[in-house]
């Protein structure tokens, strides 16, 4: 089992950012070696050779944002003389102290006053902001030349990194992604994140080839270009460009090319939307692609692909869309009209309330209304069966299967919105949804509770999971009423784990239930919402939705 070694108070260390660091280096090292270029291999080598003082520096800088750092600006105490630690780093050129900048790089390290004293000759209003003055500057200086040589009145050195890159793409191996970073650490440290600890086996990596490297950075690459605003068709044939052969890639650039269409939608560019659905596997693809069709006039292909799909429709939600969509696309292809079935009758609480307080939510005042000793009120939305699902079947989820955990700082597995999620886990799941035929679940939720208490999870919600709510779920709810709600969350994580009612209502002594939808004035029930609660109906479960109106006030 690979793990970080655990010391009573990390913090205490004045010098804990660099232990960190060093922890990733080793971590790479003994799991990752073979993905390591030659250059990141060096760098690893000769970063450990380096005096003390001299490693914090680099890693002070690389926890920072930007690149280009004033010396004055660079003052920790346990790295002592800032110009003495930085000689190793300026011998290695890991930092420069003279590297050319633009004008707009310069504007990110000198104060307002100092843009006035360095600029002062061409500055036409002194009183404005430091973005308002950079478009004029820009097209006046467009050279770049040395922090000295801009600002020469200045008695002071600029530091700036030239590894920034490698670093990055050494948190990337590490975290398998570039939205986490170096803060993970200390969020951990501090005790206000804590993670499952998982074992890692050899095959617990997401990146699992330099290839892979390669394409992930560029795949990140891609979607700057993308929400930067580069040409869309250059953009879209880079990415499909990507040879990948690893599944957790195709899935990420899935997904992008999906929020690519979904951008051309937007702007109403169905050329291009056409084309990025057409070429996306991500889930919700096709009934986009209908949709765009339709909407482009295209009705005999629209109808065609939902033909198709209503034969193997991928989730409820794609089927629930077809049900509105086919009578529609027949209508204008001039078929006969077909009747969409009845909705189900639902049971239906009306109740006017006076508003008294604007900011709180409607939610909060059916809550207050419908709440009795004998009967409390909860709201819980999508917290409460998500929670027990997330407890009762934790080994499931956090099983150490192959691509599912790469680092000590996740959540949740890797793969939890795959379509194999549930397969690759079929006999675990199986053996912890089989205690709640037996009764065992409950001391089971029980322990769990207290044992994983605050430990991240993508379906325990901690904050809103109090003891009390935890006893009365599981004094009044059925354990059949619960394998229904979990069988269903392991059909479609995504798209299942929301859109569940707001409230829930307890009876202890009688060790029932009901759930509550809340719809304020005007507002309308949602896609997901209405799947929960055909599913609720059809397997009998008490369900009610509440409409609110606001009482006149003063009358």
């Amino acid at each position: 089992m690979a793990h970080f070694p655990v010391t009573a108070n990390p913090l205490d260390d004045p010098f804990y950012y660099l232990n960190n660091f060093m922890q990733v280096l080793d971590w790479l090292e003994q799991r990752s070696s073979d993905l390591l270029s030659v250059e990141e291999q060096r760098f690893t080598h000769e970063f450990k050779r380096l005096p003390r003082e001299s490693q914090a520096l680099l890693v002070r800088m690389v926890m920072r944002k930007g690149v280009h750092f004033r010396a004055s600006k660079l003052h920790y105490d346990e790295i002592g003389d800032i110009g003495t630690a930085a000689g190793p780093l300026l011998e290695l050129r890991w930092v420069e102290g003279q590297m050319p900048i633009a004008i707009d790089e310069l504007f990110e390290v000198l104060l307002k006053a100092e843009i006035l004293q360095t600029f002062a000759a061409v500055i036409d209003q002194p009183k404005g902001k430091k973005a308002d003055w950079l478009p004029t500057l820009c097209e006046q200086f467009p050279q770049v030349q040395s922090f000295n040589d801009w600002c020469p009145s200045l008695d002071e050195r600029l530091f700036s990194l030239t590894i920034m890159q490698l670093c990055d793409r050494l948190r990337l191996m590490f975290f398998g992604n570039l939205y986490q970073d170096w803060s993970e650490f200390v969020l951990a440290d501090l005790g206000i994140y804590t993670y499952e600890k998982v074992e890692f086996c050899a095959e617990s990596r997401g990146l699992r080839s330099r290839e892979d490297v390669d394409a992930c950075v560029l795949l990140h690459a891609y979607q700057q270009q993308f929400e930067a605003g580069e040409a869309l068709e250059e953009v879209a044939e880079r990415i499909k460009g990507l040879a990948l052969d690893n599944p957790w890639l195709q899935r990420r650039r899935g997904k992008l090319l999906f929020q690519m269409a979904q951008y051309c939608e937007r702007i109403a560019d169905f050329s291009m939307a056409l084309n990025l659905y057409r070429e996306c596997a991500f889930p919700g693809a096709r009934a986009r692609l209908i949709r765009v069709l339709e909407r482009s006039g295209q009705f005999e292909q629209a109808m065609d692909l939902a033909v198709q799909a209503e034969q193997a429709p991928q989730s409820a939600a794609e089927h629930q869309q077809l049900l509105r969509v086919l009578p529609r696309l027949r209508r204008k292809l001039g078929g006969p009209p077909i009747k969409r079935a009845a909705p189900r009758e639902m049971q239906r609480l009306d109740l006017q309330l006076p508003r008294t307080d604007p900011a709180l939510s409607v939610e909060f005042y059916v809550q207050a209304h419908l709440a009795q000793d004998s009967a409390p009120v909860h709201y819980v939305e999508n917290s409460l069966v998500n929670s027990l699902f997330g407890l009762l079947c934790w080994p499931a989820i956090f099983a150490p299967l192959p691509g599912a955990f790469f680092h000590p700082f996740q959540r949740g597995p890797v793969d939890l919105l795959s379509e194999d999620f549930h397969v690759r886990r079929a006999e675990l799941f199986q053996a912890c949804l089989a205690e709640l035929d037996d009764g065992r679940y409950r001391q089971t939720i029980r322990e769990r509770y207290a044992a994983k208490w605050g430990v991240q999870s993508p379906f325990v919600f901690w904050s809103v999971l109090s003891e009390e709510l935890l006893e009365q779920a599981l004094d009044c709810l059925p354990a059949e009423h619960l394998k229904h709600w979990f069988n269903r969350l392991l059909l479609d994580i995504k798209a299942n784990r929301a859109g569940m009612p707001d409230l829930i209502q307890f009876w202890p002594q009688q060790k029932t239930y009901r759930m509550i939808e809340v719809k304020g004035p005007g507002d309308r029930l949602q896609d997901n919402q209405l799947r929960w609660l055909e599913f609720c109906h059809e397997h009998q479960m008490p369900i009610a939705v509440c409409y609110v109106q606001w009482a006149e006030q003063g009358d």
